[in-house]
C-alpha cells in the first residue's frame, strides 16, 4: 500500500516541479496567437477554453491502454509501479507537452509533419506511414475492446455485430463532424463515468485496505517474461505512449494560450498515469497474486478483470458504473484516433477538409479497412500496437530533443527518455517472434549498436540543423517568431 500512496504522491508532485521546469525550459509565450485563432475554420481548429481541452485531451489519450497495459504489467508485481511513476514524469508527460507545445508553434502540425521539419523530409514519409498503421490498429482495437466489454455487460443481449456497428457509427460522427458538435459535448459526460470508474476503485482499495504488494524485485512475472524490454512495451499509455503524439495536435488547434499548455498536456499525462497506478493495484491484488492473475487473463483476458475488480470494490450497481467509464475510454480514444488519422492524411496530400464530401472522400476507406482488421485475432493486434506505440513516442521524443538543440535549450529532458526507448523498442522487434527472433543476448547487443548509431547521427543531422537556422516556428499566420 505504501508503495502505491508513495507513487501516486510522486505523480502529483511531479506536475508541480519537473512540469514547471520543462515548461521554464521550453519558455511560453503568452503574446503569442495560437492556431486556434489564426486558421480558425469552424472544423478542427477553433478555440475552446483549458477546463474543455483538458477534459478532451484526457478522454483523448487515455484509451484501454492505462487500464489493460497496467493490468497486464502487473505480472511484473510492483516493480510495474516503478515504470508508470519515472515514465510518466520523465517520459511520457515531457513527450506529450512538447508535442503540443511545437505543434502550437507550427500552426498545430501532426507528428509526420513535424518529423519532416526537424528529423529530414524521409522521416516525414517514415513516421506518416508510422502513423496512420498506429492509428488503424489503436481505432480498431479501441472497437473491438469496448465492444467485448460491453457485449458482456450485457450477458449477450446485443450480437457483438450490432455494437460494433453502433460503435463504428458513433465514430464515423465524430471523425466528420466539427469538434465542438460531439466530442465537445459528450466530454463531460463521458468525463464523470471515467472519474466513478478510477477513483470510485481507487477509493475502494485504500479504504479496505486491500493488499497492495510493496516494490520488491522478486517473484516477477510467472513465465519469466524479462522485464526489459517487455514490460516498457506492455504499459505504455499510464508510462509513455507514441499514440498520444497522434492526439495533442488535435487540441494544439483547439488551444486559446501557450500558458494553458501545461495542465493540458503536461498534467493530463499525469492524471493517466494515476488511472494506470489504481488498475495495475487493482489487478496486483484481488486475485492471489501474478499467478492467480495469470490465470485469469489466460481465461478472459484484461477485460474479465475489469469486470470483476469493480464489482469486487463497488458493487453490482457501482460495479456496472465502473465498467461503462472503462468503455468510455476506448470509445473517447478510437473516435479521435480517426479524427487525428484523418487530418494527418489530409495534411499529408494537403487536402482541404472545409467541406463534409473532403471528409468523406478520405474517412470511408479507412472505417472500411478498420472492420476488416476487427477480424484479426486481438492478442495479434495488440502485440503490433505495442511496438508501433513506442516506436512512435521514440520519434516524437527525438523530434522534441532537435528542438530544443536548434533552440540551444536544454535537449537532454526529452532525449534521454528517447534513447532508452529506441533501445526498449529495437531491442523487442529483434527478439519477439512478430520481429526477427533473435536470442535475448543477441537483441540486446544488436539494440544497442543500432541505438548508439542512430544517436550519432542525431547529432550529426542536429548540429547542421542548428547551423542552418531551421525555423522553430511557422511564419505562414505572419507572426513574429519567438522562440
Amino acid at each position: 500500500m505504501y508503495t502505491f500512496l508513495a507513487g501516486i504522491a510522486l505523480l502529483i508532485i511531479g506536475y508541480f516541479t519537473y512540469g514547471k521546469f520543462v515548461e521554464k525550459v521550453f519558455g511560453v509565450n503568452e503574446a503569442r496567437t495560437t492556431p486556434a485563432f489564426t486558421h480558425k475554420d469552424g472544423v478542427d481548429y477553433l478555440p475552446m477554453n483549458t477546463k474543455k481541452n483538458s477534459l478532451i485531451q484526457l478522454l483523448n489519450i487515455a484509451g484501454v491502454g492505462p487500464i489493460f497495459g497496467p493490468i497486464m504489467g502487473a505480472l511484473y508485481g510492483p516493480v510495474a509501479f516503478l515504470w508508470i511513476v519515472l515514465g510518466a514524469i520523465f517520459a511520457g508527460a515531457v513527450h506529450d507537452y512538447l508535442t503540443g507545445m511545437i505543434s502550437i508553434r507550427n500552426r498545430g502540425a501532426h507528428l509526420p509533419e513535424l518529423a519532416g521539419k526537424f528529423l529530414g523530409k524521409f522521416m516525414k514519409h517514415v513516421v506518416n506511414a508510422f502513423a496512420v498503421l498506429l492509428l488503424l490498429l489503436v481505432g480498431t482495437v479501441f472497437v473491438t475492446a469496448p465492444a467485448g466489454l460491453l457485449h458482456n455487460l450485457m450477458n449477450g443481449w446485443a450480437s457483438m455485430g450490432l455494437i460494433l456497428g453502433a460503435i463504428f457509427v458513433y465514430y464515423i460522427l465524430a471523425t466528420l463532424l466539427p469538434i465542438d458538435k460531439i466530442i465537445g459535448r459528450f466530454y463531460p459526460v463521458f468525463g464523470a463515468l471515467l472519474l466513478i470508474s478510477a477513483f470510485g476503485v481507487g477509493g475502494m482499495l485504500i479504504f479496505t485496505g486491500a493488499p497492495i504488494p510493496e516494490l520488491a524485485f522478486t517473484n516477477l512475472h510467472p513465465d519469466n517474461a524479462p522485464i526489459f524490454p517487455l514490460l516498457f512495451l506492455t504499459i505504455s499509455c499510464g508510462a509513455l505512449s507514441g499514440f498520444h503524439a497522434t492526439q495533442t495536435p488535435i487540441i494544439s488547434r483547439t488551444t486559446e494560450n501557450e500558458k494553458n499548455g501545461r495542465k493540458i498536456f503536461y498534467g493530463m499525462m499525469i492524471a493517466e498515469g494515476i488511472i494506470a497506478m489504481i488498475w495495475a493495484a487493482a489487478a496486483m491484488s484481488l486475485f492471489g497474486g501474478s499467478v492467480g492473475l495469470n490465470e485469469l487473463l489466460a481465461n478472459g483476458g484484461p477485460a474479465a478483470i475489469v469486470s470483476e475488480a469493480s464489482t469486487l470494490m463497488l458493487g453490482a450497481i457501482g460495479g456496472t458504473l465502473a465498467v461503462l467509464g472503462v468503455i468510455v475510454l476506448p470509445i473517447t480514444s478510437g473516435d479521435t484516433a480517426f479524427r487525428s488519422l484523418r487530418m494527418i492524411i489530409a495534411d499529408y496530400f494537403n487536402f482541404s477538409q472545409k467541406k463534409v464530401a473532403s471528409r468523406l472522400v478520405i474517412a470511408l476507406p479507412l472505417f472500411v479497412i478498420s472492420f476488416a482488421l476487427t477480424k484479426i485475432d486481438f492478442t495479434l493486434l495488440w502485440r503490433y500496437f505495442s511496438w508501433a506505440n513506442q516506436s512512435t513516442a521514440v520519434i516524437a521524443l527525438f523530434v522534441g530533443a532537435m528542438y530544443l538543440y536548434i533552440a540551444k535549450k536544454n535537449y537532454w529532458i526529452p532525449l534521454l527518455p528517447g534513447v532508452f526507448m529506441l533501445m526498449a523498442t529495437t531491442t523487442y522487434i529483434l527478439n519477439a517472434p512478430i520481429g526477427f527472433g533473435m536470442a535475448l543476448s543477441s537483441s540486446y547487443i544488436g539494440a544497442a549498436t543500432i541505438s548508439v548509431i542512430l544517436v550519432a547521427i542525431f547529432f550529426i543531422a542536429a548540429k547542421k540543423a542548428r547551423a542552418n537556422e531551421i525555423p522553430l516556428e511557422d511564419d505562414i499566420s505572419g507572426w513574429k517568431k519567438t522562440a
